[in-house]
């Protein structure tokens, strides 16, 4: 993206936010801070997503400041050739606000000094609530010098508000150029999946020692080599029983012939999530009850894609999802039809949660599991509440968002076989997810991470070329 075309993005972001913060609003927005890893080293530093939103700015340190009136101060380091030895070249005051597009822009070492002068005369103070740790304290601090200036006629303000509101919504619907890069990030991640399969099976084949640690060089490699900046997350390489394990991470634990492996990865590309899991058999072909419970997850699957569309519910999805796996459970006896009933009771009292124990999507974008509410907002007042069957807690449900063309979620069910006496031991530690990358469309919604099969055949046929 050309620097005038980014300009024009970041420009019209900051603009929407200050048509929105009311009369004599003003909103604070810091960047993430850096972490030390350990000793004298840091943590890869990665900016905060609501910052980098509104800015494109991917340097530590930065503070955005906007009012209602749509002027806007940036307050970054300063030049210092000295560090910029060691650290890398900083942009600096000077050179930010042709670059950026921001009214003004300060050295990050001016902010107590300024802020409390910006903050002066204001009604209402917005900012991210419940993010930055202590930056809460900070502002009461930029207050309470306002408040020392009444007597010479300032106004302190006197409302605080969350800035997370504002930008969940406009976050929430991607543009063409998010929806751009996170089908770039997608192909990137396709491709990494299909290098990590193709490499078991041929090691496999090989009689080579498999590790999951093997597989997970083959994803960052193949992230890296195309100019990602990071994993999205933290890879989940799990071989057989430890696909049962829902957050698994990468390990040293060996990649047995016969076995499923679950590879649950994605990218990052320019601040965007990618978010891809597929479920394969470590050699390169489905043992017959493997390929028996695959195939239900898929179809699973095959039904929430059809149940995403504009109008939907975010909710439908999960719901024909359930129906396939409930009635999947029952067919390959993975549940007591004399013990549970069946299907709408299955669904009522939650007898699925046993193999089937997480939601069927969540947002993506900046943020893997990305922001953005799973309510209508226009429907908050409509309450019903019922008492969960499992747990007995009692569930306030609200009326669940309506999907809109430019959102972007995932579409990911599994199923998670532990051993035990009642289940069928051709399905003992088995586990399996399979995971897509929706764009809602005008007409229902794209897969944007098809670039690595999914069909039980597709995937033996590439493991064997």
């Amino acid at each position: 993206m050309d620097q005038q075309t980014a300009y024009a993005i970041y420009a019209d972001r900051r603009a929407r936010v200050a048509a929105q913060l009311g009369p004599g609003g003003i909103a604070i927005v810091p960047t993430a801070p850096e972490r030390t890893r350990n000793r004298d080293s840091e943590y890869l530093f990665r900016f905060d997503s609501y910052f980098y939103y509104l800015t494109g700015f991917t340097e530590p340190r930065g503070w955005l400041v906007i009012t209602a009136e749509g002027h806007t101060t940036l307050f970054c380091q300063p030049k210092d050739l000295e560090r910029e030895i060691w650290d890398g070249i900083r942009l600096g005051p000077q050179a930010a606000p042709d670059t950026l597009g921001v009214s003004e822009a300060f050295s990050v070492d001016e902010l107590d000094a300024r802020l409390p002068r910006l903050l002066e005369n204001r009604q209402t103070v917005w900012f991210p609530f419940a993010i930055h740790g202590g930056l809460e304290s900070r502002i009461d601090g930029w207050l309470q010098k306002v408040r020392a200036r009444v007597r010479y006629g300032a106004l302190c303000p006197d409302a605080q508000r969350d800035l997370c509101g504002i930008v969940d919504e406009m976050r929430l619907v991607k543009d063409a150029h998010e929806i751009g890069i996170m089908k770039r990030a997608a192909q990137i991640s396709a491709q990494a999946h299909i290098r990590a399969m193709q490499r078991c099976a041929r090691m496999i084949r090989a009689g080579e020692d498999v590790r999951e640690y093997h597989l997970d060089a083959e994803l960052l490699h193949e992230f890296r080599q195309h100019g990602s900046q990071y994993p999205a997350y933290g890879s989940i390489v799990a071989a057989g029983a430890n696909a049962c394990v829902l957050h698994y991470r990468a390990d040293n634990a060996p990649v047995r012939d016969g076995e499923l492996v679950l590879i649950d990865a994605g990218c990052e590309l320019d601040g965007y999530a990618s978010d891809i899991t597929r479920t394969f058999p470590a050699n390169g072909r489905f043992t017959g009850p493997q390929r028996d419970l695959y195939n239900l997850v898929l179809a699973s699957q095959a039904a929430a894609v059809e149940a995403t569309r504009p109008g939907k519910r975010f909710v439908d999805p999960h719901d024909a999802t359930v129906r396939v796996l409930a009635q999947g459970m029952l067919d390959l006896g993975l549940l007591d039809r004399n013990d549970v009933g069946h299907l709408d009771d299955v669904i009522e009292k939650r007898h699925y949660f046993r193999h089937y124990m997480h939601r069927t999507g969540h947002w993506l974008g900046l943020d893997v599991h990305d922001c953005g509410s799973y309510v209508e907002p226009g429907e908050l007042g409509q309450l019903n509440e019922r008492k969960d069957p499992l747990s007995g807690e009692v569930i306030k449900d609200r009326p669940s968002r309506i999907l809109r063309p430019g959102m972007v979620l995932t579409i990911e069910p599994g199923l998670y076989v532990s051993p035990a006496a009642d289940v069928p031991k051709a399905f003992w530690n088995l586990g399996i997810r399979i995971e897509d990358d929706a764009v809602v469309t005008p007409e229902g919604c794209e897969l944007i991470t098809r670039g690595v099969p999914v069909e039980a055949d597709e995937i033996e046929a590439l493991m064997r070329s």
